[in-house]
């Protein structure tokens, strides 16, 4: 038997029904399979005589493979085609690792859901060294993102670090072949996988700051559809999206895409919402960190107040010179 769903809005109450089908749009990497695989085992639990299904897709973020993304067009390319499923029909809802999602979405387009946080820094892989200390100087270590590019060369700059695409199948490939002598990866990505095993070492924040959102994932459906927000409101996890939330609001802030070496993380201690942030130049050459604290509730606004005192403390003179 299934029973309505009763939300809370402005107006008062709201009564929805139980879903009777779900269709869920992703991207057809293993990695984001899993992530689409573990939200619909997580909904039918929580509706079992709900239909829920998968509705594959190819972004072209998976087909461009030999420009680093920051010079095609960034993270919105993973998630384009899976907003037109969302538009047109095919799907209700579309799961996404939070990272990879705009930091502006559209107007039609709403993110009710993020669910609770996998660990959220990035992993050293390597099959020669033990961490990025035992490197010798030129070694080749290999990233696709600006943001951990930046902090490498600031903490490691006689190493070579060099662009790395591809999801992840094809990065542990290409290091399993000889192309890097170590690679740099989100461990959230191989913990779900079941690849911790190939992780020497997580990098501490204090030297590889996270990207906003990461090891988060995030539903997305239309904003015109509170029915479906009500489906997914119990897999939402209040902390996560607070962090996620404030990290989300630097980032937008400073105009925040993957062609800007920028890094925000926000952690709960002891009940405070504790939000780190820096921005960069590419090379390491320039810097400027930032970090707040305050109420959960507040998280958007955290986050501005983060933005505001990397801007004052430099970060506006970087963005031009990026700009």
């Amino acid at each position: 038997m299934s029973y309505p769903i009763v939300t809370r809005t402005e107006s008062g109450p709201a009564t929805h029904p139980a879903p009777a089908r779900i269709v869920i749009a992703t991207r057809e990497s293993r990695l984001a399979l899993w992530q689409a695989e573990h939200v619909k085992a997580r909904l039918e639990a929580l509706y079992p005589a709900c239909q829920v299904e998968l509705l594959g897709m190819t972004t072209r973020g998976d087909q461009i493979l030999d420009r680093p993304l920051a010079k095609v067009g960034g993270k919105g390319l993973f998630v384009k085609e899976l907003e037109t499923a969302l538009l047109d029909g095919r799907a209700d809802i579309a799961v996404h690792s939070m990272k990879d999602v705009p930091m502006e979405m559209g107007e039609p387009f709403a993110l009710p859901c993020i669910s609770a946080r996998e660990v959220p820094l990035d992993a050293f892989v390597s099959n020669r060294y033990a961490s990025l200390e035992d490197m010798p100087p030129g070694a080749v270590v290999g990233t696709s993102s600006l943001r951990r590019e930046s902090q490498l060369h600031m903490h490691y700059p006689y190493l070579s670090v060099t662009s790395l695409r591809g999801n992840l199948d094809t990065r542990l490939r290409k290091l399993d072949e000889g192309q890097y002598d170590a690679i740099i990866l989100a461990a959230a990505g191989l913990m779900r996988l079941g690849l911790g095993e190939r992780i020497r070492g997580v990098l501490p924040a204090e030297v590889s700051l996270p990207a906003a959102g990461q090891g988060a994932l995030g539903i997305e459906c239309l904003a015109g559809r509170p029915e479906v927000a009500a489906w997914l409101a119990p897999l939402n996890d209040p902390e996560t999206s607070a962090c996620v939330r404030a990290e989300r609001t630097v980032a937008r802030a400073l105009a925040g895409s993957c062609e800007v070496p920028l890094g925000a993380y926000g952690e709960i201690r002891d009940g405070q919402l504790c939000l780190r942030g820096f921005v960069a130049l590419p090379d390491g050459s320039r810097v400027v960190r930032a970090e707040c604290s305050g109420a959960p509730a507040d998280a958007e606004q955290l986050g501005q107040t983060l933005a505001d005192a990397l801007r004052a403390q430099g970060a506006a003179d970087i963005l031009a010179e990026l700009g």
